[in-house]
């Protein structure tokens, strides 16, 4: 686990993403039908601006997710851990990324999802794709 707080980080590769977020987007699920998301986000920035905890919670009408992180970044290679509480789920992540652009690969026993998340100002857009429980997701947040 990263210490820090959601102070907002002048440095680093996470500079800019520290606080508290919210918005939506949509869902694609594995059936193929789509719902419209609600989201909130939590950033943490430590590490000297290196270091991100995040908290993702995201809701439809039938559909929940809550996805939890501790992400290092080190010269521009992103790895950590990842879970998602109200599944059980935890793995591993991979990535790169810098100046508020992230693809990351997210590993779990039977379950991979690709994530891109790109942060300008306060506005934040985040993609999520897998084969998994639902297909991808869209999402778009603003600080708050």
């Amino acid at each position: 686990m990263v210490s820090g707080s959601a102070s907002y980080a002048q440095a680093g590769p996470f500079a800019g993403m520290a606080g508290n977020w919210s918005g939506g987007g949509g869902v694609t699920l594995d059936d193929g039908s789509s719902e419209r998301l609600r989201c909130r986000a939590t950033y943490a920035v430590g590490a000297g601006g290196t270091g991100l905890n995040l908290s993702l919670v995201c809701a439809s009408d039938s559909y929940k997710f809550d996805l939890r992180a501790d992400v290092i970044s080190d010269r521009g290679r992103l790895s950590g851990s990842w879970s998602e509480t109200s599944r059980g789920v935890n793995g591993i992540l991979e990535g790169q990324g810098a100046n508020g652009n992230f693809q990351v690969l997210a590993n779990a026993p039977g379950f991979v999802a690709n994530i891109s998340l790109s942060t300008r100002g306060n506005r934040q857009t985040i993609g999520i794709r897998s084969e998994g429980s639902f297909r991808g997701a869209n999402i778009t947040l603003s600080r708050y």
